[in-house]
């Protein structure tokens, strides 16, 4: 694309003269953009003097900023000056954006003026101001390169009536203050220093630079990410391969000193223009402008975090721990301070487990970690101990030993009840991505107390309903009478848990290979006959079982090899890429996924929506790219796209199409909904 830009270039200027020729002399039809050269007084010796050169484009015509983004091309200036006199860089109103066919251009469609500072030495010399001016008018459908020769008039205006008042109001002010930039794999971070009071409604930067790097440019039709840290600005601009021709002489490239740019937000023509030098930009803040609109309000953040928490107590991995608690106060027959206690044990514990992983999380981020909400899910150890939990609390629902923390006889008290709701929280971690991913997407972005509150929130969630059986004595005495069925109800409640322990299995195997999931499943099982064994008082054989355990652990964890698997699909999928995705959605629609193994809601689109022979159909006659971001292991660079796009986790679904702005579709996914995006597309 750069090297296509180059040629047009070339064109352009050499197709200019002609074309001016035939736009003025030949046919004698003026310019489709009208140009004027206009000088706010009379000069001053040793004083600088602004012109305005006036641009009034024709209706359904447009001209270009100084970097036209993916297409157009900038002006070019030459003056001719008397001697003595210079002329300044060119300041240029606010332009906005343009999308046609999938390319971003910065333009301007109604009348505009770009001011340039003109220095009149004392004593210099006088004469004529001449301007050769060359520009590139547009519209939707065409481009024509065209050209003028201006002479700087000295208009006469009556008080009050000077329209370089209008002209430089609307020229974006510089900031006082110098921003810092740094390039970070496939994005341009720019930190602007910026008062926390001033408001930032659907913000944009304009970038001046085209190039960033030797091999990047910044990729204009992307999705800018913006976050907020008190009086810090920082702005995430994607950035694109760049291609060039074998032995192109703009493969030498010298890393710029300094990036220019306008921060456009609020209504049309807002915006501050910037002078960023390189340095360290640090990440995190409140996000803003993300998606079509800003980020929830926090209120709504906490109400989503406490919905989240509540939905966790159906899950498989948690209902089964729930349930059984609930039944220890029916069976012990708990005074009512008792029932408070275990109530205030259990909500503790899991509001410690909830507020360990949520600060860990933080942490990790804050050391430039690269992770995302469910980031331990992506870690074979911690997977392989949660299939082991999974398995023992399986066999403790079957009665082949008692768990202290999930005795049924209730005479643990407030200990056996923190360690459950530690318990409940951990084992929960299968079944939060999903949620958390919807819910609290925003915590990963926030301050981390706001953050913390938002974790803090979901684990009350979770612990709610064990809470309210405490303190709420019309609640307990709902609970059925204790009897031989609670027995057979806990044997019930091993049905659930056992799915969720073959599930984690099969995600062992996805993590790690065959080998590596049947050796976690026999240490788990060689830990259960340990414990059984321990319990008929078989010391010896429980001795062997843990030994036997401990052997086949390590076993696993040296046979651990990542699996050269793909997923299976109807559809014919590219793997994500940031270049892929810029090459293909340039040409045609593309409809972009993240997916994770252990993501349930995920899985559920896929085998619903996604994975139909209608929608695969569709896509086809429509020309439609799927492409597939799998999020199952830790990939930095689906993580930062993710983040970009305002989302700590999977899923994630996206629409692009060359002739609008990119989609993001909701989480929940339907094959009618599919079909109709690729009938309604012109690829």
């Amino acid at each position: 694309m750069a090297f296509y830009r180059y040629l047009l270039l070339v064109l352009a200027v050499a197709l200019a003269p002609a074309a001016a020729a035939q736009a003025q002399g030949v046919s004698g039809r003026a310019n489709n953009i009208a140009a004027d050269l206009v000088a706010e007084h009379q000069p001053v010796p040793g004083e600088t003097l602004m012109a305005a050169l006036v641009f009034r484009p024709a209706p359904g015509w447009h001209g270009y900023w100084s970097n036209p983004g993916d297409a157009g091309l900038g002006m070019r200036l030459d003056w001719q000056l008397p001697t003595g006199w210079q002329a300044g860089e060119p300041l240029y109103p606010v332009p906005h954006r343009l999308l046609i066919a999938g390319l971003m251009n910065h333009v301007y469609e109604g009348d505009y003026a770009v001011l340039v500072p003109l220095t009149v030495p004392a004593g210099g010399g006088a004469g004529p101001v001449t301007l050769a001016a060359q520009w590139l008018a547009c519209t939707d459908k065409v481009c024509v390169p065209e050209q003028a020769s201006l002479t700087l008039r000295f208009p006469d205006v009556a008080p009050g009536q000077n329209p370089f008042d209008t002209w430089r109001a609307a020229l974006p002010p510089l900031i006082d203050r110098t921003a810092t930039f740094e390039v970070e794999g496939d994005l341009l971070r720019i930190a602007i220093p910026l008062p926390a009071s001033m408001e930032l409604a659907d913000p944009h930067l304009f970038v001046g630079q085209d190039r960033v790097s030797a091999d990047r440019t910044v990729a204009y039709a992307r999705p800018q990410a913006f976050a907020r840290d008190g009086n810090v600005v920082t702005a995430d601009i994607p950035l694109k391969a760049l291609v060039l021709p074998a032995g192109s002489p703009l493969a030498q490239f010298t890393p710029p000193d300094r990036i220019e740019g306008i921060l456009a937000f609020g209504a049309e023509g807002e915006g501050i223009r910037f002078m960023a030098e390189p340095g360290n930009v640090t990440g995190g803040g409140r996000p803003i402008g993300v998606g079509p609109g800003d980020s929830a309000p926090l209120w709504s953040l906490l109400l989503a975090a406490l919905a989240g928490g509540l939905l966790l107590n159906l899950m498989p991995c948690v209902f089964p721990i729930l349930s059984l608690k609930a039944m220890t106060l029916a069976r012990a027959g708990e005074s009512a301070a008792g029932a408070k206690r275990e109530a205030l044990a259990y909500t503790a514990g899991v509001l410690l487990a909830c507020l360990a992983i949520g600060g860990l999380l933080l942490v990790l981020r804050a050391g430039g970690e690269q992770v995302g909400w469910a980031f331990q899910l992506q870690e074979p150890g911690v997977v392989a101990v949660l299939t082991g939990l999974a398995v023992l609390i399986t066999a403790n629902f079957l009665g082949l030993f008692e768990l202290p923390a999930l005795s049924f006889a209730g005479s643990g008290g407030a200990p056996s009840a923190f360690g459950t709701g530690l318990l409940a929280a951990f084992v929960a971690t299968p079944c939060t991505g999903p949620f958390m991913a919807a819910a609290l997407g925003a915590a990963l972005l926030l301050p981390p107390v706001e953050a913390m509150l938002l974790f803090a929130l979901l684990g009350l969630g979770l612990a709610l309903p064990f809470l309210l059986l405490g303190f709420v004595p019309a609640l307990r005495s709902r609970l059925p009478k204790p009897g031989k069925w609670m027995d057979t109800f806990r044997k019930v409640l091993a049905v659930p848990m056992g799915l969720t322990a073959l599930a984690l299995v099969w995600l062992c195997w996805r993590l790690g290979g065959a080998n590596f999931a049947l050796l976690v499943l026999g240490a788990a099982l060689a830990l259960i006959s340990a414990a059984w064994s321990r319990r008929k008082g078989l010391r010896a054989s429980a001795f062997g079982g843990l030994v036997a355990s401990g052997l086949l652990a390590v076993s696993a964890y040296q046979s651990f090899e990542r699996p050269a698997t793909e997923a299976q699909s109807v559809h014919d999928t590219v793997a994500f890429s940031e270049a892929a995705l810029a090459r293909e959605a340039a040409q045609k629609p593309v409809f972009l996924y993240f997916t994770a193994d252990w993501c349930l809601t995920c899985k559920v689109n896929e085998s619903v929506a996604i994975e139909r022979d209608e929608v695969r159909d569709a896509f086809r006659d429509a020309g439609v790219v799927v492409m597939r971001g799998d999020w199952t292991v830790r990939d930095e660079a689906i993580t930062r796209f993710l983040t970009s796009h305002g989302a700590a986790g999977v899923p994630l679904y996206l629409w692009y199409d060359p002739n609008r702005e990119p989609q993001q579709l909701p989480q929940v996914l339907t094959p009618d909904m599919l079909v109709e995006l690729a009938e309604g597309s012109e690829g």
